[in-house]
């Protein structure tokens, strides 16, 4: 496994999104606790999360609960795993999503995923999405005091602009540590976003980075775990990976992994075979050529 920084921890460069685990379609739970611990025995040591993956009405924080049985009972040492959380987001039931970034409904949120991780303070809490009925400066002050109380111990924001994330480090300071905003070869609209963060020094996360690559595709992979999008086979990107004898998936994150030193991909998965595979992205070497090779393909 390579490493990463993420503030002052060091982690995975490939990480699990574990929101497939538990939202619509989700698998039973001794699938999902497998899912876990084939992460673990991959070597990957961060762990995304957030309050509202969940299916149903009232079973906010089923992700997090989950995440905290398969920690206690995979039987090795887990002190190195980092569970990032997050909150500000809801979900009724309906399969809708809604948006909450009041400082006190986030401080009270914090707390309850704090009690649900079975943790002192969790090692990175992040706002899930700015609301536009708060004031971006509240909702990330809720933060700051989130810090101060030692509730959390890292701050990240979701979903955020270069002017978002420009505020939120002149109220954090150190505190703020990554930014997570959809990015793949197919969505690559955070472009700014992915800059600024290296610049600042910030962990930048993808989430649905595996999106674009074709559920037809996968030839050496069972299933795609997470959204897809209507591209053809026959990329670059899969042309590369039938040269190397990977899963298209491994050339995506390989290739994200080439973006920027402080890109770490957190890819969903369902199922253990998902995630391994997604793991062994860290092998794959592309070269120059390949980049550019890929690059050239991009959409836009």
């Amino acid at each position: 496994m390579q490493y990463r920084r993420i503030g002052n921890v060091t982690v995975s460069a490939i990480g699990l999104g574990a929101m497939p685990l538990s939202i619509e379609n989700r698998p039973d739970e001794r699938r999902a606790i497998a899912t876990l611990h084939a992460a673990l025995d991959a070597g990957v040591t961060l762990i995304d999360t957030a309050d509202s993956y969940h299916w149903h009405a009232g079973e906010t924080g089923h992700n997090e609960l989950l995440i905290a049985r398969a920690l206690a009972s995979h039987g090795g040492d887990t002190s190195d795993v980092l569970v990032a959380t997050k909150g500000g987001r809801g979900r009724p039931g309906d399969g809708g999503w809604t948006v909450n970034g009041a400082p006190d409904h986030l401080k009270r949120a914090a707390e309850a995923s704090a009690e649900r991780l079975g943790v002192e303070a969790i090692g990175l809490y992040q706002l899930h999405k700015p609301d536009p009925d708060v004031p971006w400066a509240e909702s990330v002050g809720a933060l700051r005091e989130l810090l101060d109380a030692g509730t959390i111990r890292a701050a990240g924001i979701s979903n955020v602009s270069v002017d978002q994330i420009r505020e939120a480090q002149a109220i954090l300071g150190h505190g703020l540590v990554s930014v997570q905003n959809r990015y793949s070869p197919a969505v690559r609209d955070s472009e700014p976003e992915l800059r600024l963060s290296a610049e600042l020094g910030l962990a930048f996360l993808p989430w649905s980075p595996l999106g674009g690559i074709s559920r037809s595709s996968l030839d050496s992979r069972s299933s795609l775990d997470g959204p897809s999008g209507a591209t053809s086979a026959n990329t670059a990107f899969h042309q590369v990976a039938a040269e190397h004898g990977v899963s298209p998936q491994q050339v995506v994150l390989a290739w994200l992994l080439a973006r920027s030193p402080v890109v770490v991909p957190v890819p969903g998965a369902s199922r253990p075979a998902s995630i391994q595979d997604s793991a062994r992205a860290v092998r794959v070497r592309l070269s120059a050529d390949e980049l550019a090779r890929l690059d050239s393909a991009l959409p836009g």
